[in-house]
């Protein structure tokens, strides 16, 4: 019997259900033809893999041990299209980074401005997008290299051994608002016993900045009286509803720091309690990924920056 690679999807589908039918409508099959597929897996193996005389269904010791491989097999077969192309275009001379927005207009310029005073940069392809999605075109084989923001306290999924990063540069998150008729800002953080509930603006979900906000202030946030009145996953978004007088917004330095120099902006409160201090952090898969790419990273990170 040949071995049919949907049958690591159907029986994946089945033991996160423990449910026959439940399953087979995830994977839009009937009953019936599911059922056969798990069991055709399991002639395959030589090894019955499911418990069917509970309810729900239970994986047998075969079933717990081939959960893990499968769920293997499935990762590593999403994989392979991105390694692929990494294989493919490991003599391309372009560099494909992937920046978050904030970056791409204030850092990413000028950084590699100085990057080419000492290598000979080929063409580069940039993707400039939210950190979920940077994270996602690295994971994916996409790109060579991420360039975001980070924070020790917030880790995300390319913070993990299958990955190396470097520290490049430095950046403070601050709060801001509009100045009010006094200078002073329009909109404060220092709640005093009769002042009313601050609006705030916030980064959603997808956002590294909001990933940082939430992990470092959002316990804080959440016994002071605050109210979100906007929310966006670009900062440059947030930095207009700021200078409209909108609201409260953490955003990075490099981002605002004309506004502040000019005074359209103001710190909303003492920079030590609030302020955060970011890490500016170059990503790379751990694997070898062509000799430009390779160039790159050795001129942009001094060995001891370069994390394991």
């Amino acid at each position: 019997m040949n071995f049919n690679f949907t049958w690591l999807e159907d029986f994946l589908a089945l033991a996160a259900t423990g449910n026959f039918s439940r399953a087979a409508q995830e994977r839009h099959s009937s009953q019936p033809a599911f059922s056969r597929r798990v069991r055709a897996l399991e002639e395959w193996l030589g090894a019955p893999l499911v418990d069917r005389s509970t309810q729900p269904a239970r994986l047998t010791e075969a079933g717990e041990w081939f959960r893990g491989v499968a769920q293997d097999l499935v990762a590593r077969a999403a994989r392979l299209p991105g390694e692929a192309r990494q294989v493919a275009q490991a003599r391309s001379a372009t560099l494909r980074i992937a920046s978050t927005h904030a970056l791409s207009f204030t850092f990413l310029p000028r950084w590699l401005r100085s990057l080419e005073a000492r290598l000979a940069l080929g063409p580069v392809e940039l993707a400039s997008d939210v950190l979920a999605r940077c994270e996602a075109q690295m994971q994916e084989g996409k790109v060579h290299f991420v360039l975001a923001h980070a924070h020790p306290g917030a880790r995300g999924p390319l913070d993990s051994h299958a990955y190396r990063c470097a520290r490049i540069g430095g950046d403070q998150l601050v709060p801001v608002s509009r100045p009010g008729a006094e200078g002073g800002p329009l909109h404060r953080l220092e709640n005093g016993p009769a002042q009313a509930s601050v609006p705030l603006l916030a980064y959603t979900d997808e956002s590294g900045m909001g990933r940082v906000v939430r992990s470092v202030l959002g316990g804080r946030l959440e016994v002071m009286a605050s109210h979100v009145v906007f929310s966006a996953h670009l900062a440059s978004v947030l930095r207009s509803m700021a200078l409209d007088g909108r609201g409260i917004a953490w955003l990075p330095r490099t981002l605002v720091e004309e506004d502040l120099a000019a005074g359209r902006l103001v710190a909303a409160a003492a920079e030590g309690p609030w302020a955060v201090d970011l890490e500016i952090r170059l990503y790379r898969q751990r694997d070898a990924a062509g000799r430009a790419a390779e160039a790159f990273w050795e001129a942009a990170v001094p060995s001891e920056s370069a994390g394991p």
